[in-house]
Formats: structure tokens, C-alpha cells, sequence
């Protein structure tokens, strides 16, 4: 089936526990970031569409980059800023906010461009080959509805770094492998051959193949009606300077609103990414070793 297909990627963070902006971080000596090769995937399996999620810091020269990339390709290609103002109240007062409006807010900045299913992932997140095909047969085989949306979830022990904690959605399905919520933890790490994450000073353990959110999501364009109305609930309540408008807690409230109910499928990839500056070699080594397995060329565009 040849639907059209969206891939939206949020490349909008300020990577503060990276130290710069690892979306357009090069990784091997082709300078492709990681999020060069979630296109190159998802394009392998019918994507056609990409629009990204954007500061204002992201480079000219990276934008060029990806536009002759586009050209290259035939693939349509869609920049979004998210700018503080965008789906501000006029009167509203944000002089003092010093960051981004949080995942939920970028994603409805993309509202005006994408009116079809589409998955989203991180900037900063390699995902696997594998789960854009099966991205792919979700939205070709009408999965993804008004009242059904779909996440493809990490066993938590594939998701840690060696470099320090982690933050992760803890996800909690039912008999019928649909979402019930997710808890976000902030301080996921292992010790002694155990995975935990402290809350209210008490160590708790996780088992090994608990099932985590990547930010890996297949929408529903109707999506952007909830998080219009969201965002402005959140804008309401008068939010501190740093709090931020999440995905998840959209999607939760979605979910306890019975608005959609949220498949989860286990991932048939690999997740690497790259949290601190010194994930950059794994993914590094983990790269070549897939080019010279020929699952990848050296130079993924030529």
C-alpha cells in the first residue's frame, strides 16, 4: 500500500547533559548525525515525507546540508521552528522563560504541515531498521485511528548508558497489550547487576525487559486538536519558567480521558543514543560494525 507516510523528528532540545547539539552531531567521517539515519530508514520502507522540529541554533550550513539531501532524494522535507511564541495566547506573559515549551508544544508547532499518521522519534535517538518497517505496515494496514495510536517500546535493560543515569517511561500495559500509563523516572542506572531508579529517597528495582517509551510514536493527525486544547489547559495553570508541556502527560491524559487507547509493540531494533558526550564512541563503533555488515554504505548518500 503506498499511504502517505511522515516521519516528524524532534530536534528542537538544547542537549544540556550532552554539551551541544547533537542532532547535527556528526558521527563517522560522512558527518551524518543520527538523525540522518532514521530518514535513511524510514525512506528504505516508504516514508516520504520528513519534517523536523528545529531551534534557532541548529546551523545554516546543517539546513543546506539536509535540503540537497532532500532534492537528492525526492523526498519532501519540511523545517518547523519552535519558537517560544508559537500557540501563545496574546496577553499571555513569558518574558522570563528561558527554554522550549516541552515535547508536546513541538509537536503541535508541526500542525500546520501534517494532516496524515505519522511516527515520531528523537533527533538524538538511533532506533533500527527494523521498526520503520513495521512503522510502516502499521499506518499501510490502517492501524493508526482517531482512537488508536500505537508505540513501539526498548526493554528497559537495552536503553542504559554506562555514563551516568538515564530518564525513561516506565510503561505499564495491559492483558490486551494496550497503554495504561507511564512513569517517568529520571535517575534509571544499574548497580550490582540490578536496574533501579530512586524515588523519594528509596532504591527501586526494575525487571530487565520492562517495556520504555523512546519517544518512538505512531499519531493520528487528529493529535493536534488534543494538544491545542492541552497546551493552553497547561498555559493556564500558570506553569513555573522551567516546567514543561510532555508528550507522555498528553498522551496520558488522552488515555485516562478515554479519548484513544495506545498499542504497544516490542521493538525488533536496536536503540542506541547518545545521552552523554561519551555515548558518542558506542555509537561510533556500533555504526562501522553495521557498515561493514553491509547494513549500511560508508556514505549514506551517494
Amino acid at each position: 500500500m503506498n499511504s502517505k507516510k511522515t516521519l516528524l523528528i524532534l530536534a528542537g532540545g538544547l542537549g544540556s547533559r550532552y554539551k551541544g547539539l547533537k542532532q547535527v552531531d556528526g558521527i563517522l567521517d560522512n558527518n551524518s548525525p543520527i538523525l540522518e539515519y532514521s530518514i535513511y530508514d524510514a525512506l528504505e520502507v516508504g516514508f516520504n515525507k520528513i519534517v523536523i522540529i528545529i531551534n534557532r541554533f541548529i546551523p545554516e550550513s546543517y539546513i543546506e546540508r539536509l535540503e540537497n539531501i532532500s532534492k537528492l532524494k525526492n523526498f519532501e522535507l519540511h523545517w518547523v521552528y519552535q519558537d517560544m511564541e508559537r500557540y501563545i495566547p496574546e496577553n499571555f506573559d513569558y518574558e522570563n522563560r528561558q527554554k522550549p515549551w516541552g515535547t508536546g508544544h513541538a509537536i503541535l508547532c508541526a500542525k500546520d504541515v501534517i494532516n496524515e499518521p505519522f511516527v515520531m522519534i528523537n533527533a538524538d535517538d538511533f532506533y533500527g531498521k527494523k521498526i520503520y518497517s513495521l512503522a510502516a505496515q502499521e499506518i499501510d494496514w490502517r492501524n493508526i485511528s482517531e482512537q488508536q495510536f500505537e508505540m513501539i517500546a526498548y526493554p528497559i535493560e537495552t536503553t542504559l548508558s554506562d555514563n551516568g543515569t538515564v530518564a525513561r517511561g516506565i510503561c505499564t500495559i495491559d492483558s490486551e497489550n494496550f497503554l495504561v500509563n507511564v512513569d517517568e523516572q529520571t535517575s534509571i542506572r544499574k548497580e550490582n547487576n540490578s536496574i533501579i531508579y530512586t524515588e523519594n529517597g528509596k532504591n527501586i528495582k526494575i525487571d530487565s525487559d520492562t517495556l520504555v517509551s523512546m519517544n518512538f510514536l505512531i499519531f493520528h493527525h487528529k493529535i493536534f486538536t488534543y494538544l491545542e486544547t492541552y497546551f493552553n489547559e497547561f498555559l493556564n495553570s500558570k506553569p513555573a519558567i522551567t516546567e514543561e508541556f510532555y508528550i507522555p502527560l498528553a498522551v496520558q491524559k488522552m488515555i485516562d480521558s478515554d479519548k484513544i487507547k495506545v498499542l504497544v509493540k516490542r521493538s525488533p531494533s536496536i536503540w542506541k543514543g547518545m545521552t552523554y558526550p561519551e555515548d558518542k564512541i558506542i555509537l561510533k563503533d556500533f555504526l562501522e560494525n553495521e557498515i561493514q555488515n553491509k547494513i549500511y554504505p560508508v556514505d549514506l548518500w551517494n
